[in-house]
């Protein structure tokens, strides 16, 4: 007989509920809340040990001050210039230099501090998008949402449990913590970098149109943030199209919103300035090929730190992450991933080849940070297993060698110049953090004391530095233009910070120079200055026929230089930065630019007068 009680007594038992891991206290991994604060860890720390890095760290160079002196021409009311007579586009960072002047106009502060600040907020910042960004790709999303990242297939809700990786790559490296705050667009760079990175993600994330859009303005500012960023934009924008595969209206509204900013600046730049692009990007030769050099300065980056072992073990993580994430995800998804992995591996490895091409820089390590932080960014963190732990660990030991027992070199390169910045400007200003004006113009230089003379002279004086801080003439200012003083050295940072703003600074080495910047290079050794301009040239342009010459200055090389300043394409070159800007001269400028840009001379001013007046 069958009763109630036996057929209860025979039911199959009813199913236990599912636990995707065990309970923490049985020693097992971290439960949902757990794996979630243990991610949200994983994001902030890292970005909080480089922003105390950078901290420590924190100073400004002479090349700082030369984008904070037109940051303050730009708060004095006299626009985006390096002196008041001249425009000239002495900044490299476009969006950096307008970003500093915001600062400065809404704190008041020294714009020398509010640049070193303000690096180290980008550079902060850059670090927690491209955390964040990475959490959300390998599904380790704290949150329950909708969203790949936030479901982290394959996982529970509450995503999966990450460990930092490739970010342990760049904390304990040297040059990381000099440029995290440097007064340069370094940090913005870093900044703009996170960011595209973390849109990108949210992107493949399922995004709403919105993200897009927002992602494609975003992308496009990469030629304001520095030019040679470009192609940086070129493949995010890409790759979000790859990703959306949006329809045609929407790819032209991506490409309007992603070119408007830029677009505009350079129809401004090109009337304002006459030439497309910064000057300090006619002085470097940017399109031309240094092989060699760059190969040095490549060198000097990665033997200090034997950068080479890190990469090796970054290359598995993400062949080991990326096989992951496509086994864990929909496959409707699985396209995608390729995309946003190879996005900033593809762009850094483009930035390293083309610092590499155009000869690198003197700073040392400071352009191949972008790189290296774009070729880390798919494996800032990675999901835990046996294997990736091991890598990690790895890569862990790696890091403490290198930031307990591997320094940068204080100056090498092999055949090309590159130097510790951020050591020399510490030892040259005797302060440990050299992050004011103060700083730098308090400094009794050679160059100070005679401009600090000339002006206490009441004379109207032309100053210029004839052998690196040893030797100086001051001759009588041409009546040709209203200012009191003109001062030419070597360091346009330091020359800037102590002539003053109505007075005008002169760059030796044509990185500002207007018409120094054409020179044809003549030198190959140390990037930046390769184009020394022959004093007979400043001489020629800043003082009257018959001046009484000291030793050192040739009267035939003055002569020479003063009739090669008026023929031909030199003359309107001349005109093109000191005329007043009517909207005519807006318009020549304008429509000559391209031509403006290409053009170079000989840099010794007889060969100079030779081919650009003639023989008669």
């Amino acid at each position: 007989m069958t009763t109630p009680l036996t057929r209860l007594r025979n039911s199959p038992a009813p199913p236990r509920p599912a636990r995707s891991f065990p309970s923490p206290r049985r020693g097992g991994r971290p439960d949902g809340a757990g794996r979630s604060v243990w991610n949200a860890c994983a994001v902030v720390v890292p970005a909080a040990v480089i922003a105390v890095l950078s901290a420590l760290h924190s100073w400004a160079g002479d090349d700082a001050l030369i984008y904070t002196r037109t940051v303050r021409q730009i708060l004095a009311g006299n626009g985006p210039v390096l002196n008041t007579g001249e425009r000239v586009e002495s900044s490299t960072g476009t969006l950096w230099q307008w970003a500093v002047a915001a600062g400065g106009l809404l704190t008041g502060a020294d714009p020398v501090l509010v640049a070193v600040v303000l690096g180290a907020v980008c550079t902060t910042a850059g670090f927690l998008w491209a955390l964040d960004g990475a959490r959300r790709f390998h599904g380790g999303a704290g949150h329950g949402g909708a969203g790949l990242g936030a479901t982290g297939y394959g996982g529970s809700g509450h995503g999966r449990l990450l460990l930092p990786a490739g970010v342990l790559v760049l904390l304990p490296v040297r040059a990381m913590w000099d440029y995290g705050t440097s007064g340069l667009e370094t940090g913005l760079t870093f900044g703009w970098l996170g960011l595209s990175w973390w849109l990108l993600v949210r992107a493949y994330d399922d995004g709403s149109p919105r993200v897009h859009r927002v992602g494609a303005v975003v992308f496009g500012l990469g030629p304001l943030v520095r030019p040679d960023l470009t192609p940086v934009s070129v493949v995010f924008l890409f790759s979000l199209w790859l990703i959306v595969r949006p329809g045609r209206r929407t790819v032209v509204g991506w490409c309007a919103g992603a070119a408007a900013l830029p677009c505009c600046y350079e129809v401004f730049r090109a009337g304002f300035y006459g030439v497309l692009v910064p000057l300090p990007g006619i002085t470097k030769e940017a399109s031309t090929s240094l092989w060699g050099r760059g190969w040095a300065y490549l060198l000097n980056f990665t033997g200090p730190y034997r950068l080479w072992v890190p990469l090796l073990l970054v290359v598995c993580l993400t062949v080991v992450a990326v096989g992951d994430r496509l086994r864990t995800v929909p496959g409707r998804v699985a396209p995608r991933v390729p995309v946003v992995v190879a996005a900033p591996v593809l762009s850094g490895l483009l930035c390293a080849l083309y610092v590499t091409r155009v000869g690198g820089d003197f700073m040392h390590g400071r352009m191949l940070l972008p790189p290296l932080f774009l070729l880390l960014l798919p494996v800032f963190l990675v999901p835990l297993s046996r294997l990736t732990g091991a890598l990690v660990a790895a890569v862990g030991v790696w890091a403490g060698c290198c930031a307990l027992l591997w320094f940068p070199p204080q100056s090498g390169g092999d055949g090309a110049t590159v130097i510790d910045e951020h050591a020399g400007y510490v030892r040259a200003t005797g302060e440990a953090h050299p992050v004011r004006q103060s700083a730098h113009s308090g400094r009794r230089l050679p160059f100070a004391r005679e401009t600090a003379k000339a002006l206490a002279s009441g004379r109207r004086s032309l100053v210029v530095e004839l052998r690196y801080d040893r030797r100086f003439v001051t001759l009588p200012l041409t009546s040709r233009i209203p200012e009191r003083l003109v001062g030419a050295e070597a360091r346009l940072g330091h020359s800037g910070a102590v002539i003053p703003l109505d007075d005008r600074a002169i760059d030796t080495l044509g990185l500002a120079h207007p018409l120094g910047a054409h020179l044809r290079r003549t030198s190959f050794t140390k990037a930046g200055h390769d184009k020394p301009v022959d004093r007979a040239w400043i001489v020629a342009d800043f003082t009257d026929p018959g001046v009484r010459l000291p030793p050192g200055i040739d009267a035939r090389r003055v002569a020479a230089a003063r009739r090669a300043l008026t023929c031909g394409p030199l003359a309107e070159l001349r005109a093109a930065t000191r005329d007043p800007l009517t909207p005519g001269r807006f318009w020549h400028n304008l429509t000559g630019s391209w031509r403006r840009t290409a053009f170079r001379f000989p840099a010794d001013p007889l060969d100079a007068e030779r081919e650009l007046c003639g023989r008669g």
